[in-house]
């Protein structure tokens, strides 16, 4: 193809919270497509701040790499397959990948990827949200993990973001408390006014463990935690008998210039006979049909909504990402690049 690909690469890498000069936005021309590869032409970027872990030297894992300087960032996409020579990729298909922040993406197909149910009932875009890795991941983590029973208390950090909206939506599908610490006054009534939040907390309160214990009365018996550092171990002194804590993210550590101390009460996992454990959604992958159907029965009958936070254009897509740290969206925050129709 001839047309041009607009991408963003990792220009410096962050120290601390991103900013966005930490990102610039390059041209060239859409690759070939050679035998074995395919090209998605992509509509949406998903915005995670996970993928802000990678983006620090020597962050390499067994789940990516770390980002080179210079070369695309890497991030959840949502596209539509526009030429094809593997053939287990066919033209018009849509898919969910772990591709690049870039308007074309080539691929192998030995990316994270998981294709879009047929036919589809919802707006595309509601694939990267709540029928999407940020829906799955308040699925998976939440009732695997959590469990949450009828009359206990969910407390959900980061409970304006993409994933955390949806754990506390669901907590209360389950007949459970919900209650969401969150950065703002704004957010924390807006989870309670939109989102049907039984109480929400801002987590820049004077005396922030106080507020918690106010709104939880009986102890924390699930925490979502997608913050870690001084918060989890905030959180840790609440813990009740028997309490889940589920292990998300660790938006703290992304963005610590040095290591950061643990939690020093980590001992009331022992007292309260407690349980804390990690995941990684897409290693559910199997399992999305499954996740997607309950997730769109609930959108239907009006108990849960998707709540999103968009721009347009990929000279966004950096600001966006920034925007996740500075604590402007609310929901999901997704940036699209193209028309849905190529």
């Amino acid at each position: 193809m001839s047309a041009a690909n607009r991408k963003v690469v990792l220009a410096s890498r962050p120290s601390g919270y991103p900013v966005e000069s930490n990102f610039r936005v390059e041209e060239s021309q859409v690759p070939e497509v050679s035998v074995g590869e395919f090209l998605v032409r992509n509509a949406y970027v998903s915005l995670d701040a996970g993928f802000r872990n990678w983006m620090n030297e020597g962050s390499g894992d067994d789940v990516l790499p770390a980002m080179a300087i210079g070369a695309p960032v890497m991030g959840l996409t949502l596209g539509q397959v526009v030429a094809s020579r593997n053939d287990a990729y066919r033209e018009g298909e849509w898919l969910m990948a772990r591709l690049a922040w870039e308007e074309y993406s080539l691929s192998d197909g030995a990316d994270f990827i998981s294709r879009l149910p047929e036919p589809r009932n919802w707006p595309l875009a509601h694939y990267l949200g709540v029928l999407g890795d940020t829906g799955l991941s308040a699925y998976f983590g939440l009732l695997d993990i959590g469990k949450p029973q009828p009359g206990e208390t969910v407390l959900v950090s980061a409970a304006g973001g993409a994933v955390g909206n949806v754990v506390g939506q669901i907590a209360r599908i389950q007949g459970a408390r919900a209650v969401g610490i969150a950065g703002t006054d704004e957010k924390c009534e807006r989870l309670v006014a939109e989102l049907g939040f039984d109480a929400a907390v801002n987590h820049r309160s004077v005396d922030l463990a106080a507020e918690i214990a106010a709104a939880c009365p009986e102890g924390v018996h699930v925490y979502f935690d997608s913050v870690g550092g001084p918060l989890l171990e905030t959180v840790l002194a609440q813990i009740a008998e028997k309490g889940r804590i589920v292990m998300c993210g660790a938006v703290t550590a992304y963005n610590a210039i040095d290591p950061s101390p643990g939690p020093n009460n980590l001992f009331q996992l022992v007292t309260r006979q407690a349980l804390m454990q990690g995941y990684l959604t897409h290693l559910s992958e199997h399992r999305y049909t499954e996740a997607r159907a309950v997730i769109a029965q609930w959108l239907s009958d009006g108990k849960l909504k998707n709540v999103e936070y968009r721009l347009q254009g990929i000279d966004q897509v950096g600001r966006a990402f920034c925007d996740l740290f500075d604590g402007r969206n609310f929901g999901k925050t997704i940036v699209q690049l193209h028309d849905e129709a190529p």
